[in-house]
């Protein structure tokens, strides 16, 4: 089949190499001609596993192409898919400019029948909107439709997501839309959960607030356990094997991060009140997240007791691990905070250093864990990467000035870090 699809950032580009790997033919594009040329060189401007060999693979056999000429990429196109960004406006509502510019460009340049697809993540009723613009701007007498094929690609196992979903969901409206995405699913042999556009737009909103709803329950519970002496990770698992719970974002830790679950709680939260609901239950999911980014430096505080002066240091800079992603991640704010106190940050990120010499100013960028805890009174572990759970502690023993570790995402086991000699401060456990 030929795809179209606009937006070569993690969705676009993910979605496009996969697609090309199930036999299509795909045509990625996007107007930042700078990231199209080095993508013709198989540069890839973010870190994903796997993605580069998958992209590189599909281009040199001819499924895969890159350009920034939409006008011909829509012509050559049956299917479209629009993953441009929907970055959150000041007021918290996503800023859909794009996705309506892209919309006018395609009522342009169609020249017969295409299936248009939201994949972007967007407001309940963008479809309807879509769908009118390109009424607007369509020149002639050109069938369409309109769909929404929400994502659900995780940073850091993007390909195993597509390529392995729980489901697919089909937001469509027509016969013709729902055999054309039926067809192109099917060597996925995944559920496919058809309904209307409106509900499938809605799924994806729901679907992160709920998952960002479990982090911020069990760092709730967390506090509750460090008051009472309980352990959050014990008390975890007990939830975790109820089938109808599930063990899955019952980690605590610092806060969730990234793009996907601040934006897309701020935003569900505004288009509820826009209909006249109050969603307090998520104005409480993202108190709480906020309030555990202040706890962590509470306890680097509580362990050390005067920050000025103090060198801490930072393993772990991106949201999650598995990506170079540091958009909204706890360490941004924490990092901050605790140069507002005066202290000195060495830091390390296995994959986000590049980002975090864009952010952060003032902090020394290490090249290893050993050089991080170098001279530091502590060590706070901000992103659970595996190298960090495979740390030679001996090693640190003598390179740390106070034994300290600061376990924002609960990776060491308490009872082993004391018997080491270190102070172990983790999250909920004692």
């Amino acid at each position: 089949m030929d795809i179209c699809i606009i937006g070569a950032g993690h969705v676009g580009l993910v979605t496009a190499a996969c697609f090309a790997e199930l036999g299509n033919q795909v045509v990625c594009v996007d107007n930042n001609r700078p990231k199209i040329a080095g993508l013709k060189k198989s540069i890839i401007p973010f870190y994903e596993p796997q993605l580069k060999e998958m992209v590189v693979r599909n281009v040199k056999e001819k499924r895969l192409a890159f350009t920034t000429n939409l006008k011909e990429a829509v012509r050559k196109s049956l299917v479209i898919f629009i993953a441009v960004g929907t970055p959150p406006r000041e007021n918290g509502e996503a800023d859909l400019t794009d996705i309506e510019g892209v919309a006018q460009k395609i009522a342009r340049y169609m020249p017969s029948y295409r299936l248009i697809v939201e994949k972007s993540t967007v407001p309940v009723e963008t479809g309807k909107w879509v769908e009118h613009t390109i009424r607007v701007n369509i020149r002639g007498k050109k069938k369409f439709d309109v769909a929404s094929n929400p994502e659900f690609l995780r940073e850091g196992s993007g390909l195993e997501d597509f390529m392995h979903p729980d489901r697919i969901v089909l937001g469509l409206e027509s016969k013709r839309a729902k055999d054309i995405f039926v067809e192109l699913y099917k060597p996925l042999k995944a559920p496919i959960i058809i309904t209307d556009i409106k509900s499938a737009e809605l799924i994806k909103h729901a679907s992160n607030s709920f998952l960002a709803t479990k982090i911020s329950f069990i760092n709730a519970i967390a506090n509750i356990c460090e008051r009472v002496g309980a352990d959050v990770a014990k008390v975890a698992e007990g939830l975790g094997k109820d089938r109808r719970i599930g063990d899955k974002f019952l980690n605590a830790g610092c806060g969730y991060g990234g793009f996907c679950f601040p934006k897309d709680l701020e935003a569900f939260i505004r288009i509820a009140g826009k209909k006249g609901y109050d969603f307090r239950l998520l104005k409480a999911v993202k108190q709480i997240n906020e309030e555990q980014k202040g706890l962590i430096l509470k306890k680097i505080e509580g362990a050390l007791w005067n920050l000025k002066g103090k060198s801490i240091g930072i393993l772990g800079l991106s949201f999650k691990p598995g990506t170079d992603d540091l958009r909204f991640a706890p360490s941004i704010d924490i990092i901050k905070g605790l140069q507002l106190n005066g202290a000195k940050i060495r830091a390390f990120d296995p994959q986000a250093m590049q980002g975090g010499r864009e952010i952060f100013k003032g902090i020394k960028f290490c090249r290893d864990v050993y050089e991080t805890a170098r001279g530091s009174d502590c060590l706070v572990v901000l992103t659970e990467w595996n190298e960090f759970k495979e740390i030679d502690f001996k090693r640190i023993k003598k390179l740390l000035k106070q034994l300290v570790i600061i376990d924002g995402r609960n990776i060491y086991d308490p009872a082993k870090m004391k018997k080491m000699g270190f102070r172990y401060v983790g999250i909920g456990r004692s």
